[in-house]
């Protein structure tokens, strides 16, 4: 078989091993065959709520294996044919073969990536916090190139993308910026991204054309229902209320209706202030609290499983995750799993899906790459 069908056939079988292995494949083939006799019992539909997550459970494993069974029977069907061009000397019919399997290691990746969602939140919607760190109007307008790289992800996903929190920069960009983006999946792929982005870039701000690095975090936590259940002790809780610091209008910037609330034990700060209704903002940044403490314990049990896992930690050196270095060569690179890109443009454009796909692959077969940073 030539080189380059070769290639994608190794792509397609490493994709199909991620996807037996996130599956737990043997498991899920039982734990499907008991949601199958589940459905088929009466009494399920007493319960619509329950009725309602078996469901939402069968159809997810159906779906997977059967799209991972489906791979396996078009890669071997392809794999055959191509054989019996190349016997029979037929170049045009193996020319035909290479690029089906071209087209079924993309659809593969994509299943891979969908596949690797499985965890209990992956399905809901987002909170995703953009922090600048030291360097005043460098770093603010570097949190402000991550806000517009992130709606453009979301965009370009169809997710719905709403501002909660903003706080301006004095000069350019942002001190920092809360997103909540709707859509499925949207937590699932996002909470790869939570660190430290690290820049470096000719600054538009320095009259001396000199190069800077600059740093900001991202912190992602997703969106609870009710059907999660987190305590809050309102003793443990302080609020204050504040002056909106957006665009503003007849009200926003004229009473104290933005709200922060801290919770004393884990230190964990919220804030909302997009609402004109302070009883509105208070119970916006509820959730957001809710979630958070949610996103708390999820990380505790990752740590505690020795799961590969982003860290908040110091905005600054030595704790990025990715580097965009925009000059004096193009490249973005990864520094958890070496994934790379020559055209930060697209990247800082919304282009993150190999990067997400290449994180959330990471967090389930546990391999960690040794990747050097960029100057």
């Amino acid at each position: 078989m030539r080189a380059e069908a070769q290639a994608h056939v190794d792509t397609i079988n490493a994709a199909l091993a991620l996807l037996r292995q996130s599956l737990d494949w043997d498991r899920a083939l039982r734990r499907l065959d008991e949601l199958n006799a589940r459905v088929e019992d009466q009494s399920l539909w007493n319960n619509p709520k329950e009725a309602q997550d078996v469901m939402r459970e069968r159809r997810r494993l159906d779906e997977a294996i059967g799209a991972t069974r489906a791979i396996e029977r078009e890669l071997a069907d392809t794999v055959e044919l191509i054989d019996m061009a190349e016997a029979e000397g037929d170049a045009e019919m193996a020319d035909e073969g290479t690029g089906a399997l071209a087209q079924l290691a993309e659809r593969a990746q994509a299943d891979k990536v969908k596949a690797l969602l499985s965890g209990e939140a992956d399905a809901n919607d987002t909170y995703l916090e953009i922090n600048a760190g030291a360097g005043g109007t460098e770093s603010q307008d570097w949190a402000e190139m991550l806000q517009r790289m992130y709606t453009r992800w979301a965009e370009r996903h169809g997710y719905k993308v709403e501002l909660v929190d903003y706080h301006a920069g004095e000069q350019a960009g942002i001190k920092s910026a809360t997103l909540l983006v709707k859509g499925e999946n949207a937590y699932g792929y996002a909470k790869v991204e939570s660190g430290v982005h690290r820049l470096v870039r000719i600054s538009p701000y320095d009259s001396s054309a000199r190069r800077h690095t600059s740093f900001s975090s991202v912190w992602v936590y997703p969106v609870i229902d009710d059907s999660i259940q987190i305590e809050i002790n309102d003793s443990e809780l302080r609020i204050d209320t504040y002056r909106a610091s957006g665009a503003g209008g007849q009200h926003i910037n004229t009473t104290d209706s933005a709200v922060r609330i801290t919770h004393l034990p884990t230190g964990i700060v919220v804030a909302c202030q997009n609402q004109r209704s302070q009883h509105k903002n208070r119970a916006e940044a509820y959730n957001q609290l809710r979630a958070r403490l949610y996103e708390h314990e999820l990380r505790k049990r990752e740590e505690e499983a020795n799961a590969v896992n982003a860290t908040k930690t110091d905005i600054g050196w030595g704790h990025q995750i990715r580097s965009y270095v925009l000059q004096p060569y193009q490249l973005v690179k990864d520094l958890r799993t070496g994934a790379t890109s020559t055209s930060p443009g697209d990247v800082l454009d919304g282009d993150l899906d190999t990067f997400m796909a290449a994180a959330l692959s990471q967090r389930v077969t546990g391999e960690k790459v040794a990747v050097e940073d960029v100057d």
